[in-house]
């Protein structure tokens, strides 16, 4: 498998399964558990019901979080683009194959 693992994440209750070299795993790990804590903090708000707002709103949260960063400290926004496609790419290969 070109030295990668399968990694098993759980978020909002389903378990996703994603394909990651032993050096992304601690990465995906830790971003797998903010989404998640993004999600459940929303989720208690009671203000939105449906999955797919709540979601669309964690992610919307940790993008406005990156941006404040990159506007602060100046790092490479091109590395962190490049990594949010390759992650999005290997998540968007799971949900194919389910």
């Amino acid at each position: 498998m070109n030295n990668e693992d399968i990694l098993k994440v759980k978020i909002m209750g389903r378990e996703f399964n994603i394909s990651c070299s032993e050096q992304e795993r601690t990465e995906l790990l830790l971003a797998a558990e903010l989404l998640e804590d993004k999600i459940q903090k929303i989720r208690k708000e009671g203000k939105i019901i449906d999955s797919d707002r709540i979601v669309i709103a964690a992610a919307l949260n940790i993008a406005h979080e990156l941006l404040i960063l990159r506007q602060s400290s100046g790092f490479d926004i091109d590395e962190i683009k490049r990594r949010i496609a390759g992650i999005r790419k290997k998540i968007n290969d799971v949900l194919v194959k389910k």
